[in-house]
């Protein structure tokens, strides 16, 4: 079976320009993309305190993975508790006209990383302090995350253009049983 080289090209060319097209926007795009994740939730129950009582916490991040600065990053709460930012920078909190309070962060420049931790008691839990995440861009992405190993960028790649040569095989597959059919 001899191949069509004329079919692998047509069929290829898009998905390298697909790739070229990806890789080229990162380069030229130059915008703040801010996500954020949930760090931690925890209760401590403080057995030696008189009486003893337990403490709630959990801490949000957020990151600005993008190459711009954001503006204006707000955090909504129904009840904002006890809280920490670390690293330390410049923030507001502003009443909202329901009741609820925002943390106003005015700019978060390029990968930032903030980690925002509060400090509550019972009743009160972690899914009843937070409400919305946004800035100037619109919506803050959040992030189900869990803790993995990263593989090195050289072998991220190699698999890239292994899905690459896959995806340009089973198209040329499927072009000749369609060929072989017809």
């Amino acid at each position: 079976m001899s191949i069509d080289w004329n079919v692998v090209a047509t069929i290829a060319s898009p998905i390298v320009a697909l790739f070229v097209g990806v890789g080229l926007n990162r380069i030229i795009e130059n915008r703040p993309k801010v996500v954020s994740y949930l760090g931690h939730v925890s209760g401590i129950f403080l057995s030696k305190a008189n009486p003893p009582v337990q403490v709630n916490t959990h801490s949000v991040v957020l990151r600005n993975a993008g190459g711009k600065t954001e503006s204006n990053v707000r955090l909504g709460h129904n009840v904002l508790p006890d809280f920490q930012i670390y690293p330390d920078i410049e923030h507001e909190v502003k009443d909202l006209p329901g009741g609820q309070k925002e943390i106003v962060i005015p700019k978060l420049i390029p990968k930032k990383q903030i980690t925002i931790t509060y400090l509550y008691f019972p009743p009160l839990t972690w899914e009843r302090v937070n409400t919305h995440l946004e800035s100037d861009s619109g919506a803050i992405k959040v992030l189900n995350v869990l803790p993995t190993v990263q593989l090195p960028k050289w072998i991220l790649r190699i698999l890239w253009v292994l899905i690459g040569y896959g995806v340009i095989g089973v198209l040329y597959t499927l072009y000749e049983a369609y060929k072989w059919l017809s």
